[in-house]
Parts: C-alpha cells; structure tokens; sequence
C-alpha cells in the first residue's frame, strides 16, 4: 500500500467526520515489507504435493497436470515430502478459487483457505496471534510457498514469528489456516469474530464484486426498509448502547463474536441513508465504529446471506436500523 494513498485516505476520511460530529454533541470522530519468498511453478496440478495421508500417497510431479488423488496408495518419495510439509503447514503452490460470496479466494496446494487477521501488521509484517490464538489460525509456513497461476510473485513474503519459524505473508500479511476448516473450500473462518477473512490474491480481504456502496436500504417483506452493508447484510443496533451526547457500544468480548461492528463508511459511499450523525467513532477496545444518527451498528455472525434477519429481536436487545437510524421493530421505549 502506498504511503501516499494512505495518507489521502486519511484526510479524506477525518474531512468528512469532521462535518458529521456535531450531530452527535462532544464526540471527536476520526476515520481509522516483507522479503520476497515467491518463484512462479510451472502451470498444471499442485507442485511437490503427495496426497496420500501419513506420507502414503500416490503423488504428483510438478509438471503433471493431473489432480491429487486423496487416500492414493503408493510408495513414491513425492508423496511422503509433500504429507511431511503438509502437516507442518506448508503452502505449496499458491492458487486462486473462485467463491460465489467472496469473490476471488486464495488457496494453499490443498486447496485449504487461507487467511488474514486484523490484528496483525503488514508494515512493517508482524503476527499477533500465538499460544491458543495460534492452535485455532495455525500460521502457515514459508518454506515452501510458491506463486501460481494469477498470484503476483512479488507479494509473497515472510515474517519471523517469536517462536523463530518464518510464516509466509501476501502483501506483507501474515497467513493463516482455521482449524474448523474440514474440508478444501471451505471457508468457515470468514469473519470469526469480526477480524478474520479469506485473503484475496493480492492480500486484500476477499469480497464479491458488487455495486453496492458501503451502506444502502433495501425493502424487506417483513420489516419494511432497513440498512444493509457493502455485501448487503443487515444491519443491527443494540438497545444497550448509547448514542447520545456521544456513541458508547456496549458490546464486547464475546459479544463481538456474534455480532461483529461495522466498520467506518465514507458517507459519499452511502445510499438512502440519512447523513445526519452518520458517523463513526473509536470504541473502548480501540477499533472504529460506524454509526447511524450516531447509533453504533453492527452485523449478525448468524446471518449467512444477504436478506438474512436471524439477528432481529435476537434477546429482546437487537433489531434491524430504518434509513433514519430508528429500531425498527423493538418495543416502544
């Protein structure tokens, strides 16, 4: 990312909270390298990846453009190297899998989903996730990282964790698994408590194509016009917050798990939602917060696509938010 860009950013950003704060009376609102590891394998199949489980497996050649074949019975030396480095989290080749929620995903060689933590660095690298943190994302291994096909070599990087391994990095973010992945595609790590997502193949957070702006209104059956975010989930406010004469959110620790913030909009990157106290705002834990009518508003880890409402009602706390920042359909207060 370029410093230059990240600076405009900024003053983009802290421009147009400036103009929205006094609708909410005291708040002061503010928007919110690594050494190159990657060569290019050659084209076809999953370089040096032997398929068979517990190094028994019939193995593929590089140049082969054949698929693994899973639980393969053979005795060639591929595939005992490729079980080893598997099971000590290796990528291999790097490819790209396209996702029908997310977009354009990034894989290992086994097809597994890789992903990013926003409470890591980029510049310079640093992981912040060890101990338990690290049984649940096991970092992945640079040693054997390589760029396939639609992967810009020179992302690929490493970072020195503190136990002294090396943990490859995409764009300078160190990579993860999720443990509750099972399965190749799977992508159950999404999200996970608001600061975990796929990586996209140019260490971006994987996302859909879509021309929605980072919040809109959609007209629901049930409850009429509510807020939707950039991929179109609901939006929802919690009755233990605050909003006036500052926002305050109630909502932490395990809370955030179900019920992840919404990150900071521009409010020229909003449609049908009403300008006055669209906001965001630093929070306890210091992440910032998006707001409506200087409400704090969040997301539903239960809702799995958009037009979803698992969330609303949700403990007699949690309902969708009208354009105007309003509940809509809570009790009257």
């Amino acid at each position: 990312m370029k410093t230059s860009w990240r600076s405009a950013s900024l003053v983009a950003s802290a421009v147009t909270v400036l103009a929205l704060t006094t609708a909410c009376g005291q708040e002061d609102g503010s928007a919110a390298s690594s050494q190159n590891v990657g060569v290019t394998a050659p084209a076809g199949g999953i370089a040096g990846v032997g398929a068979g489980i517990g190094g028994v497996g019939a193995g593929v050649s590089p140049s082969t453009s054949a698929p693994a074949v899973a639980g393969g019975v053979g005795t060639g030396a591929a595939a005992g190297a490729g079980a080893g480095a598997n099971a000590q989290g290796s990528a291999g080749e790097l490819a790209v899998s396209a996702n029908a929620e997310l977009g354009k995903v990034l894989i290992d060689g086994n097809g597994m989903t890789l992903y990013r933590f926003d409470a890591d660095l980029a510049e310079p690298p640093k992981s912040n996730c060890d101990g338990d943190c690290a049984k649940k994302w096991p970092p992945v291994s640079a040693d054997d990282a390589s760029a396939g096909d639609g992967i810009d070599k020179s992302l690929l990087g490493e970072v020195t964790r503190s136990d002294g391994s090396k943990q490859l990095t995409v764009d300078g973010w160190p990579v993860y698994r999720y443990a509750k992945d099972a399965n190749a595609g799977d992508t159950n790590g999404q999200g996970v408590g608001g600061k975990w997502f796929a990586l996209a193949p140019d260490g971006k957070k994987a996302k859909a194509d879509s021309a929605l702006p980072g919040l809109s209104v959609r007209k629901d059956p049930n409850l009429g016009e509510i807020v939707v975010d950039k991929n179109g989930m609901t939006v929802y406010r919690f009755l233990k917050d605050k909003a006036w004469p500052k926002p305050v959110s109630n909502c932490n620790g395990a809370c955030l798990e179900k019920w992840p913030v919404v990150a900071p909009v521009e409010a020229n990157d909003t449609q049908g939602v009403q300008k006055k106290g669209l906001m965001n705002f630093t929070r306890g834990d210091g992440v910032q917060q998006m707001t409506v009518n200087c409400s704090p508003i969040y997301t539903f880890s239960g809702d799995k696509a958009p037009g979803d409402i698992n969330g609303q009602g949700v403990g007699g706390t949690w309902y969708a938010v009208a354009p105007d920042g309003k509940l809509v359909g809570a009790p009257k207060q």
